[in-house]
């Protein structure tokens, strides 16, 4: 393999255009395709198997009315006194007039007839409508109350699903990888390279997610997580084999020969580091949850783009840029240049003679971070989650002040009168209203055919109360019979967050066995991807405790736009997980690469510590430094998700890059000694050899070095 990405980067810097050319072909064809092929993303929530998945599945069977998207309009009159029937008469006219619309349904007048409500129903799911567009369709529907003087805003299906303009988040973490990258390396030419490099591989892998959006159901915030871990990890892919080309040049090395042995050592790791992205990320198709696993589909896809462009396009403009990529004074016939970072070989070395005083207090500090989490509470976010700035929000608010919370997530009982005597209604009826928890249930609606009928609940508590999952498991238990089942926000939100919370450790578990099968093949070690898992655990621990202070306890949740603290979104503890167990063995991998490197040369068990270090002290840390600005560039994304993964992500990386790569590792490697290698003769036999260095042997294609 070492061999075969010689040749592959040192053939691509040789003929550069070729490989250039054949790029932009490959992100024109793509983004061509994708223009006109590619589907709309679309969240498919569906949890086969629970009960409200079956109450669903029967009400978009029987009730053909409620199968299609839906839309709230939500009036409320500011002098508190009665809304005109005569203009809501008009109104509700108009919106019944508006494409795909399949009825109007008007509510009983709110608290004191103040805020009145209705209910657009349409007649095609929200993923076959145009957002936007509709939104103003129904705002223009309904200008005639807001004219008037009255409150209109808009919740539902349709209005959560208008996504904010994106691009923030990327362009505040381009800008800040540009910056720093030119910090670091001092050649505008050098800091450009890594940045084009992921750009491309993004181009390529976003027309991907476009692409298989139309053969299924993408979710609506995966291309945003896969551009969020694509920038990050294809700028760091691009930077890691740049260093080592640059080292290559610094020893006197022809363009050519730099690029083809950067690609076959630093373009090792990234290839082992980019399959062990790849394999984390595949643990979500254990979550059962379709959202998740296009998600990870989607995240994997453009990572599996970035590591190409990395292997493929960047050794071609590194041929074409030449010994551009070093800073002017470094370019010069006999400079010396200086490619370790001494004061990082200097602190691993104080870090090793003194290993379990910083060992100690770094396990301190991640505990105190992680403690937090010990008290997470996971729920899915709503529209109690937005800033008042939006219209789903201040509907959220205006309906929960005129009819209760409870009406922003009400309950639907679907029945299926083939299985259950439709005598039993009324009993039925008197029940749920008993049930402690429920403010009132209307009466029974019988589908067109008279095979089901549907009751609505309306619970005290909104979506977002932690009494919500008890009255619908009071529900469950004892009021509804054989054949009943209960949907709606808050039903649909207990069940996800059940059967996540039941998926969590398996997952876990199969990404923490294959990134440690992985690991042992690459470093032939046991000892090593035990103590990286061990680390990685402990980081991403953390991260969920300040996750947890930052947004359940509200400590800063102001500062990223939220109204008032909110729970820890349930995709977060999964989705989390696999990016970061996956992005933080990308820098594992790439130093322990060099340690061991280093440690087969000179068999120095402390020495070969602090030369990885100082070698990759540099890299690393710019690597982080971007990855901590790109992902906290997202935590002004208007998702609630995305948010949280920006502000989790970034922590978790800073951390990685401080106190586990500059303080535990050197710590416990200086008291592990040997045995950091340890693999068992036995197993040692049988294992398939790997050369995670990517040494590559001399052959008669190779330059010689100069003397």
């Amino acid at each position: 393999m070492s061999r075969l990405l010689y040749r592959l980067g040192r053939a691509a810097a040789l003929r550069p255009w070729r490989m250039i050319i054949i790029w932009l072909v490959a992100v024109g064809a793509f983004a061509g395709l994708a223009g006109a092929f590619g589907g709309a993303t679309h969240d498919n929530y569906r949890l086969s198997g629970s009960g409200a998945q079956k109450a669903s599945d029967l009400l978009s069977e029987r009730f053909p009315a409620l199968s299609g998207a839906d839309a709230r309009v939500v009036v409320r009159n500011p002098r508190g006194g009665q809304v005109d029937q005569a203009r809501l008469v008009v109104a509700w006219t108009k919106l019944q007039a508006l494409p795909h619309v399949a009825g109007v349904d008007q509510a009983p007048p709110g608290k004191g007839g103040a805020t009145a409500l209705l209910t657009v129903r349409y007649d095609v799911k929200v993923t076959d409508l145009k957002p936007k567009p509709s939104l103003d369709l129904l705002k223009g529907a309904t200008a005639d109350l807001k004219a008037a003087g009255y409150k209109v805003e808009f919740g539902g299906q349709l209005p959560e699903n208008v996504t904010a303009p994106g691009g923030v988040g990327e362009g505040v973490g381009i800008i800040a990888a540009l910056v720093i990258l030119f910090l670091a390396f001092g050649s505008v030419v050098a800091a450009g390279l890594p940045l084009a490099i992921a750009l491309a591989g993004l181009g390529v892998g976003v027309s991907g997610i476009t692409l298989l959006a139309a053969a299924t159901d993408i979710a609506t915030t995966a291309p945003t997580l896969a551009v969020m871990v694509g920038l990050g990890v294809g700028i760091d892919y691009a930077l890691f084999i740049l260093t080592r080309h640059r080292e290559g040049l610094a020893q006197g090395l022809p363009v050519p020969e730099a690029a083809g042995r950067a690609t076959a050592t630093a373009g090792m790791s990234v290839l082992f580091a980019g399959f062990t992205v790849l394999l984390a990320l595949s643990g979500l198709v254990l979550s059962g949850t379709p959202v998740f696993m296009t998600m990870g589909f989607a995240t994997g896809l453009v990572v599996a783009a970035t590591v190409v462009s990395a292997l493929t396009l960047l050794p071609a403009v590194l041929g074409l840029s030449g010994r551009r990529v070093l800073r002017r004074r470094d370019r010069a016939a006999g400079a010396v240049v200086h490619t370790d970072a001494p004061l990082v070989r200097r602190w691993a070395g104080h870090v090793g003679r003194h290993p379990w005083a910083w060992l100690l207090a770094s396990l301190v500090i991640l505990l105190a971070l992680a403690a937090p989490a010990l008290g997470m509470r996971t729920w899915p976010s709503d529209s109690s989650s937005e800033p008042t700035s939006n219209t789903v929000r201040r509907a959220y608010d205006l309906l929960a002040d005129g009819y209760g919370p409870g009406a922003n997530g009400p309950l639907l009982v679907a029945v299926d009168l083939r299985k259950v005597n439709r005598a039993e209604l009324p009993a039925i009826q008197e029940r749920i209203a008993r049930t402690e928890g429920v403010v009132n249930v209307a009466p029974p609606q019988m589908s067109p055919d008279g095979s089901a009928a549907v009751l609505v609940a309306t619970p005290a508590y909104g979506p977002q109360d932690k009494r919500g999952p008890g009255v619908v498991d009071r529900l469950r238990a004892h009021a509804l019979p054989d054949g009943a089942e209960i949907t709606g926000l808050t039903a649909i939100y207990v069940d996800l967050n059940r059967r996540l919370d039941e998926r969590l450790w398996p997952v876990i578990g199969v990404v923490v066995a294959t990134s440690f099968i992985m690991l042992m093949l690459v470093f032939r070690s046991l000892v090593a991807p035990l103590k990286a898992a061990a680390m990685n655990m402990l980081s991403i621990g953390a991260a969920y405790g300040v996750l947890v202070a930052v947004f359940q306890w509200g400590w800063g949740a102001t500062l990223l736009g939220l109204p008032h603290s909110v729970p820890v979104s349930s995709f977060i503890t999964l989705l989390m997980f696999v990016v970061l167990f996956g992005v933080s063995m990308d820098y594992e991998v790439f130093l322990l690469s060099r340690v061991r490197e280093d440690w087969l040369r000179t068999g120095d068990a402390r020495g070969s510590v602090g030369s990885g270090l100082a070698a990759t002290g540099r890299v690393i840390s710019s690597a982080a430094l971007i990855m901590v600005a790109v992902f906290a560039g997202f935590a002004s994304d208007p998702s609630l998700v995305i948010k949280q993964m920006g502000v989790g992500l970034a922590v978790a990386v800073a951390l990685d890059a401080t106190l586990v790569r500059l303080v535990l590792v050197p710590a416990t490697m200086a008291l592990l000694g040997r045995a950091n290698w340890w693999l068992p003769k036995p197993l040692d036999r049988v294992l398939p050899k790997f050369d995670p260095h990517g040494s590559v042997a001399e052959d008669e294609e190779r330059t010689p070095v100069p003397a």
